[in-house]
């Protein structure tokens, strides 16, 4: 792979869905869910190093409160290929940012990819393949590539990619046009979507010459790329905090797909640990005792507690130091409405 593929993760997130585990100080991309026994950063870092030629052509995004837990996960990272965002501003802005960054080290014909921080990806053969694809297409066809998911069921969660006109064969793969991007439908549309065949997931991964970026950022979203090209970061505070899909994607013409299938996983809850495991009756990150359940997912962070349960099913328990969280699988959506709460109290605060 040509090492002007510059890999960029974004890992600035908050993993609000995987609280208590995932906290402020410990977000989720500093866990290991897997039972590999690297983050889902370091797991990240891993997959994309041979892409990047090396940790020097690799660079991280994230947010100033946890940017020294990001030096810890990954020590080999040159102190100068971490970006610090002095506050949270959405994916636009460091889209943006870390663009103009890459480009002032390796040019703007250089091929840049975003990568979430926390997805779980199966078949990293099968990764690197498509991504080899993407590269050739954003640098052969000024194209803004992302990678689209085979749909394996019709979730509500995810956003969706149409894909349009046929743009050929890159890496033996094939590449289409989008015609649009629709956010998170409901189950009936989604699966619409599905029965016809032409629409993926949307991953997240996009890839792009850094010129081609800059350009369509400089004619759809100047009041976020023109602060930041006059004075860096120090500009952030006036930003607006918007999305690339919303501030770039859904409005350039020259946004491309891949379908792909390489058993990836956005984590974005705990039922996902459930998806990793597989067929089993319980998913038991715990010394756990049950009796009469099922369908449950337990996780304790202290391996000399014992979680004991009777006539459970289908609910999530997670001990964590100081707070033990008990909610029905179908609810877990609803752990970002319980942390406002956590927010507005003085006292409850600290668990956050």
């Amino acid at each position: 792979m040509n090492t002007s593929l510059v890999p960029v993760i974004l890992a600035g997130g908050k993993g609000e869905r995987f609280w208590p585990l995932s906290r402020r100080s410990r977000p989720k991309q500093f866990l290991c869910l897997d039972g590999s026994g690297r983050s889902l950063l370091q797991a990240t870092a891993d997959r994309l190093l041979d892409l990047a030629g090396g940790w020097e052509n690799l660079w991280v995004i994230t947010s100033a409160p946890i940017a020294e837990g990001a030096r810890e996960q990954l020590p080999e990272l040159p102190e100068s290929n971490l970006l610090i965002e002095p506050e949270g501003r959405d994916t636009a802005p460091a889209v943006a940012w870390a663009t103009l960054e890459v480009a002032k080290r390796h040019g703007e014909e250089a091929v840049v990819g975003f990568f979430p921080a926390d997805p779980w990806i199966g078949d990293v053969a099968g990764f690197c393949k498509t991504l080899t694809a993407a590269a050739e297409l954003a640098a052969k066809e000024s194209a803004i590539v992302t990678l689209g998911i085979s749909p394996a069921y019709p979730s509500t969660g995810y956003g969706y990619i149409e894909q349009g006109e046929a743009k050929g064969d890159f890496g033996g793969l094939a590449a289409y046009s989008v015609n649009r991007f629709t956010e998170k439908p409901d189950e009936a549309t989604a699966r619409q979507f599905i029965d016809t065949g032409r629409y993926s997931w949307n991953s997240g991964i996009f890839v792009f010459r850094a010129s081609t970026v800059l350009s369509e950022l400089a004619v759809h979203a100047p009041g976020i790329l023109e602060p930041l090209q006059a004075k860096g970061k120090e500009a952030y505070s006036q930003l607006e905090k918007k999305s690339i899909d919303y501030a770039l994607m859904e409005k350039t013409q020259l946004a491309c797909v891949i379908p792909a299938d390489f058993g990836w996983d956005d984590l974005g809850d705990w039922n996902a640990l459930e998806r990793l495991q597989g067929d089993v009756k319980n998913v038991e990150l715990a010394r756990h005792v049950g009796l009469e359940t099922q369908g449950c997912i337990i996780h304790s962070s202290d391996d000399n507690e014992i979680v004991a349960t009777i006539g459970l099913e289908d609910v999530v328990v997670v001990r964590d130091r100081n707070v033990t969280l008990v909610v029905p699988k179908n609810r877990t959506q609803d752990i970002k409405l319980l942390l406002k709460l956590l927010q507005d109290d003085p006292q409850l605060k600290e668990l956050l």
